[in-house]
């Protein structure tokens, strides 16, 4: 080639051959980059204390205020309870008709919240004696149920929540979980705990940790030691039943006909460091 080509050349496309090699490391480096996304933690939950729970109570929703628990149940008898913690007895007991299955349940404003399942129908009650203060209508199914002080948290078995103004409940905006892979189906039971929604999902022994803005998984709780401790009982039931008590920062645990609830802490797997909520 004659000297001439070479140098025009050269000078047409320098500036391409500065930034070529820059490119290709870039390019190199795009694999790597995506590969170290940031790993979603999991947690495993330490007993601190355990508490008698009742095997008729096929648990569908589950809070705490006050050292009392209140509980929706499904399965036969679909019932609303206010329990006694310290010996699971049943204090006070609301039956719903045989058609209707209990699912979620929130306590809001002093009054008791309670989805069903496949009715479309859900029942307000005043706190003190269950009395039926109103009911409304859904068109969908219900599923898990909480709050975060100003709207209801609704979960229907799909991806995504849904945000209930509690005077009318209708909704009033929309939520789409996913985690790394994706959109997260069959979300049950849920509790608000300092902008986290914690979730039961279906058919498994897990709980994720939902950011409540994002709807990004931030967490999963593993329950496979309460389950194995269940099982020896002769219990082969899933998870189901999340309360936090936010006055005494104590985060509960049950399952679904489980004979025990637990009170525990979350100790990261990876780290053993023990997770704080506040």
């Amino acid at each position: 080639m004659p000297t001439f080509l070479v140098i025009h050349i050269v000078k047409r496309y320098s500036p391409y051959l500065t930034v070529l090699p820059l490119m290709l490391f870039m390019a190199l480096q795009l694999p790597a980059e995506s590969v170290s996304q940031d790993k979603i933690p999991t947690y495993s939950p330490r007993i601190i204390n355990t508490y008698r729970h009742d095997t008729d109570s096929s648990t569908q929703g589950l809070i705490i205020a006050d050292e009392v628990f209140y509980e929706s149940t499904g399965l036969g008898t679909s019932s609303l309870l206010r329990v006694e913690l310290q010996s699971g007895k049943i204090l006070l007991r609301h039956d719903l008709p045989d058609k209707l299955f209990g699912e979620g349940l929130t306590l809001f404003n002093n009054k008791l919240y309670q989805l069903t399942w496949k009715a479309g129908k859900v029942f307000v009650y005043d706190r003190e004696h269950f009395n039926l203060l109103h009911e409304f209508s859904i068109p969908t199914e219900g599923w898990g149920l909480t709050n975060d002080g100003k709207r209801l948290i609704m979960s229907d078995g799909t991806s995504v929540l849904r945000f209930m103004d509690p005077d009318t409940f209708q909704k009033v905006s929309q939520l789409a979980v996913k985690d790394e892979k994706g959109p997260v189906k069959n979300i049950n039971e849920l509790e608000y705990i300092h902008g986290l929604i914690l979730a039961n999902i279906y058919l498994t022994n897990e709980i994720v940790m939902i950011d409540s803005e994002t709807g990004k998984v931030v967490g999963r709780i593993d329950l496979q030691n309460l389950v194995e401790l269940i099982r020896k009982q002769g219990i082969n039931t899933h998870a189901n039943g999340i309360a936090y008590d936010q006055v005494n920062d104590r985060l509960y645990l049950t399952g679904k006909g489980w004979s025990l609830l637990f009170e525990v802490e979350l100790v990261d797997t990876d780290s053993g460091i023990t997770y704080q909520w506040q």
